[in-house]
């Protein structure tokens, strides 16, 4: 069984996000980057398929620039086997990043497809839904459990009324929520050791897909700074100030 992992890199959540003076994007220059939090969770669930005798190999993916390499690099040190880069500088959006790993999945023919369920820098929650209409295959998203039998995986998904399990036919997609697992820290020798795994690099014309973007970024701007708490005597002055100054009652 092969499992192919989609990851994108994103800014690190640990990193205050700086607004471009222009407002025309997110400031990027000097900023830590990272593996997008839940697609450290997707890895995670392929590795752990792997060290359960489940899957035979795990195959991650990124698009995006030379500069995604580092994140690859770190999927592999958590346990991936091998990566592959669709390189490119047009950051696609999420139709032509479901385009893209469409082509990827024709070609690498894989039994399940695990992504996170959103990225925390565009937070779309769009692409592994994209991913399901385009192939055909399949899908489950919100995870918080997986269990792979003989030629299906039942999904646990976390929906707004509790949980709800679905059976899909393999091959099958399934988009990782916050508590499917919590992914490990890659050891030093698994850094060492993921520096000799192969990386292999494609785009996406040599993938026959165009990248373009179908939605236009206006401005981008800082959220409004909420103002400070203040404490009340009484009950009377609570109501009062929510009547006359919040205007909620």
């Amino acid at each position: 069984m092969k499992i192919l992992v989609a990851v994108k890199r994103v800014i690190d959540y640990n990193v205050k996000v700086r607004v471009k003076p222009d407002q025309s994007d997110v400031d990027l220059a000097n900023v830590k980057m990272a593996l997008n939090p839940f697609c450290e969770i997707a890895v995670e669930e392929a590795v752990r398929l792997k060290e359960a005798g489940t899957a035979d190999e795990v195959v991650v993916v990124s698009i995006g620039p030379k500069a995604v390499q580092e994140q690859l690099r770190t999927a592999l040190a958590l346990g991936a086997d091998r990566a592959i880069q669709v390189e490119t500088d047009d950051m696609p959006d999420s139709l032509s990043a479901a385009k893209i790993l469409k082509g990827v999945v024709e070609k690498e023919e894989p039994d399940m497809v695990i992504l996170g369920k959103q990225s925390i820098d565009s937070d779309n929650n769009q692409t592994g839904q994209m991913l399901g209409a385009l192939t055909g295959m399949p899908q489950g998203t919100f995870a918080s459990k997986v269990e792979v039998g003989d030629g299906f995986v039942n999904v646990t998904r976390e929906i707004d009324g509790g949980l709800q399990t679905v059976k899909l036919n393999l091959p099958a997609i399934v988009t990782t929520d916050l508590r499917l697992n919590e992914p490990r820290y890659a050891s030093l020798p698994n850094i060492m050791k993921a520096k000799r795994k192969p990386l292999e690099t494609t785009s996406p014309d040599e993938l026959g897909v165009e990248v373009k973007r179908t939605i236009k970024l206006l401005k981008v701007e800082t959220p409004a700074e909420r103002s400070a708490g203040v404490k009340v005597a009484d009950v009377d002055e609570l109501v009062d100030k929510l009547k006359n100054e919040a205007k909620v009652l």
